[in-house]
């Protein structure tokens, strides 16, 4: 019987050293795909709501997609999903490359992982197996020394996934890191790599030599040389910049945040720190994850000033707005160099710049002083206190002990209305692209499962102009909230199914619709899968995490906004004067989900949803 997916998992406590392989339900696969979709079921299955994050006992679910691995467009994506330490609430973190891929060339599709090990380690997944391995050698190395340290010790052609000396000292927000210099790649958000920590656990190796197999292998290639052509023509800008060629784009619409979300407008700045001002000065070659055809990757190196000789994979749109425009640093080589501290480090660029720009906030306003910094001075626009800062968070060492703690348990910290510019939902904070520029995406950051997250809905493509023939076409106003609510359930539904398929949601940006993704899920699986059929099994996975959700506690009065994204409009630029009427959104979100005043998902929808 063909085998596109390895229809097993391998469960490992590393505090007894036992394991063994389960095999994975077809129906749970056909209802819930795999990757965030299936950690999810077993993560509802099998909680305790008391039992802490960090807690040796707190499981870690790192499940593929359901066609990573496969040549589908973009198929590698693997979930590393659990209990956030920085929200305390369900999380998943997803990343590309091609550890994914080669997870499933071992024979599996996830790993489940319990309990914490006496000493450093690491494993070395082959064959189905899983083999624990001392890591104390390694234990304090940054993420790129780790990942080339394991690889010659295992395989020169396994793939490994590590944490820094962020993960080992339990920043909550501290990521995970695979591909090395050459190709690095993040699971960010929301702490996974301070899991990791907990556990004693410095990474993972896999290698594998098994491949999917198909029903029809002829023309499920077939297909995927097709939707290979039309995604190659319509992602010419994400193939020659990377989502770094967003950043002229934004400023433009006024998504870009500037100075802790602040101002309106920055057009010069965004200028010197865009990606195409990346690819005039700094750019070396384009890089891919495992079968993708739009190669999104740059990888980089500065040639002159103080950071000449930095080199790697270059920054995301995230970052450049997170440590670019929103500490008015308009330096892109020492943006570029922040970058790369983060990544060996291994910090989520995201939460780390929010923290920062919070921090040079309240220096600003007289709530932390020299003294509390050790000597740092922290002036917009001056790169050396975010580089101080950095280093203090990855080592808990001065004001970055309780920095890495995340921007909400920071402001409670600091009080004397600190919490008015902590920008976080749920303690995430926020990601870059402004609620006040696109309103559908304050209702998303506001319902969203793992907090603030723009990618739960990507519904800002719309105001940029995408369209997806067949799918939510019609006229779009991205500045009113009128309807709004409607919106980001769609796309939070449609959205929602990558990560379990194990796609990128680049796919999305170049018009991938719901029917074109059906019609990829069914060829490949020999499945007779519609449209209709797949955005009801992302409605399905997204109420299962509110589920999860409400038994942490999570209800209406949690779904909500920062005081400055709700109060305070940009002075000028794109999105001047707007605010998002999110008490007007989050009713009409409600009906749609089908969910109850208090925040839950109704009875009623979730037996039409066989939850």
């Amino acid at each position: 019987m063909p085998a596109v997916y390895a229809g097993q998992c391998l469960r490992l406590d590393l505090t007894t050293g036992e394991s063994c392989v389960c095999a994975i339900a077809d129906e749970d696969a056909r209802r819930f795909f795999l990757g965030s979709g299936y950690a999810a079921l077993l993560f509802h299955r099998e909680m305790d709501a008391a039992l802490p994050p960090l807690d040796p006992a707190s499981p870690i679910y790192i499940f593929n997609g359901l066609l990573s691995g496969t040549f589908a467009p973009t198929g590698c994506r693997s979930s590393w999903c659990g209990r956030s330490p920085l929200t305390g609430i369900w999380n998943e973190s997803n990343v590309g490359g091609h550890w994914g891929a080669e997870l499933r060339f071992a024979g599996l599709d996830g790993l489940v992982i319990t309990g914490r090990a006496e000493t450093p380690v690491y494993l070395y997944v082959h064959d189905g197996v899983a083999q624990i391995r001392d890591a104390a050698r390694i234990w304090g190395l940054d993420t790129h020394e780790a990942h080339d340290a394991l690889l010659a010790e295992t395989d020169l052609r396994a793939r490994a996934a590590v944490i820094g000396p962020a993960g080992e000292n339990g920043v909550r927000f501290a990521a995970i890191l695979q591909g090395g210099r050459e190709h690095s790649r993040a699971a960010g958000r929301g702490g996974m790599g301070a899991l990791l920590g907990s556990k004693n656990l410095k990474g993972i190796v896999v290698r594998g030599k098994e491949r999917p197999s198909y029903l029809d292998a002829a023309g499920f290639r077939d297909l995927v040389r097709e939707q290979n052509a039309f995604i190659k023509e319509h992602s010419v800008p994400m193939s020659n910049f990377g989502t770094a060629g967003g950043v002229i784009g934004a400023e433009g619409k006024g998504d870009l945040p500037i100075r802790n979300w602040r101002e309106g407008s920055w057009p010069e700045g965004a200028r010197r720190i865009s990606g195409q001002a990346i690819a005039e000065t700094m750019w070396v070659k384009h890089t891919s994850c495992h079968a993708c055809p739009i190669g999104c990757g740059k990888f980089i190196e500065v040639r002159e000033g103080p950071h000449v000789g930095v080199r790697g994979e270059g920054p995301e749109y995230e970052t450049l707005a997170g440590f670019g425009a929103n500490l008015q640093i308009d330096d892109l080589a020492a943006v570029v160099a922040l970058n790369d501290r983060c990544a060996r480090y291994g910090l989520d660029t995201i939460s780390a710049s929010c923290v920062i720009a919070f921090a040079y906030e309240a220096f600003e306003g007289n709530l932390l002083g020299a003294d509390d910094l050790g000597g740092i001075s922290l002036q917009w626009g001056n790169p050396a206190g975010a580089f101080a800062l950095l280093e203090q968070i990855a080592r808990r060492q001065g004001v970055g002990a309780w920095l890495a703690d995340g921007v909400r348990a920071a402001a409670a910290r600091l009080g004397r209305g600190a919490e008015e510019f902590a920008i976080h939902v749920k303690g995430m904070e926020v990601p870059y692209h402004d609620p006040r520029a696109f309103a559908p995406m304050g209702i998303n950051y506001a319902t969203a499962a793992r907090g603030a997250c723009h990618l739960e809905a990507l519904a800002y493509w719309r105001g940029y102009g995408v369209e997806w023939p067949g799918w939510q076409e019609g006229p779009h106003d991205r500045l009113s909230s009128a309807g709004a609510g409607e919106l980001a359930v769609a796309f939070q539904d449609y959205f929602g199914v990558y990560n379990p398929l194990g796609l990128c949601k680049f796919l999305g940006k170049a018009g991938y619709t719901p029917a074109d993704a059906a019609r990829l899920v069914g060829r490949a699986m020999g499945w007779d899968i519609t449209a209709e059929e797949l955005l009801l099994a992302g409605e399905r996975i997204f109420n299962l995490k509110r589920l999860i959700n409400n038994r942490y506690g999570i209800g209406r009065a949690d779904d909500t906004l920062p005081v400055r994204l709700l109060e305070g409009p940009r002075p000028d630029g794109g999105a001047a004067g707007n605010l998002p009427d999110l008490a007007l959104m989050l009713d009409d979100y409600y009906r749609a989900r089908g969910w109850l005043p208090d925040g839950t998902p109704s009875p009623e929808r979730l037996q039409a949803l066989g939850l």
